[in-house]
């Protein structure tokens, strides 16, 4: 999978990149055929913004984002945004609430 960083306003250390990178990846295991992905990180006064879009095939693009102080927090709120929706995505039984029952 492809991955293209792009910074707004901004200067991104590798080690963030690599971060990022290694987020994807995990997140990208449960999709079978990830085709690329665009992180872009931009910066606007004290605020901290983090977008990621993900293209795979068979399926819809999914887009999340992650705002904070930082670089750090922004990228694990977008991550965890995009995990939930790839979750969605795929129907994991684990977490679509099917288990609970009502009496």
């Amino acid at each position: 999978m492809e991955v293209l960083f792009q910074a707004h306003n901004a200067v991104i250390s590798d080690r963030m990149k690599d971060r990022a990178a290694r987020g994807l990846q995990k997140i990208v295991r449960r999709l079978n055929r990830a085709v690329d992905a665009t992180v872009r990180f931009n910066q606007d006064g004290p605020r901290r913004r983090v977008e990621i879009k993900l293209h795979a095939a068979g399926h819809r693009n999914l887009v999340a984002e992650g705002e904070s102080r930082y670089y750090g927090p922004a990228l694990n709120t977008a991550l965890t945004h995009l995990e939930s929706q790839v979750v969605r995505t795929k129907g994991d039984s684990k977490h679509d609430g099917r288990g609970l029952s009502r009496a």
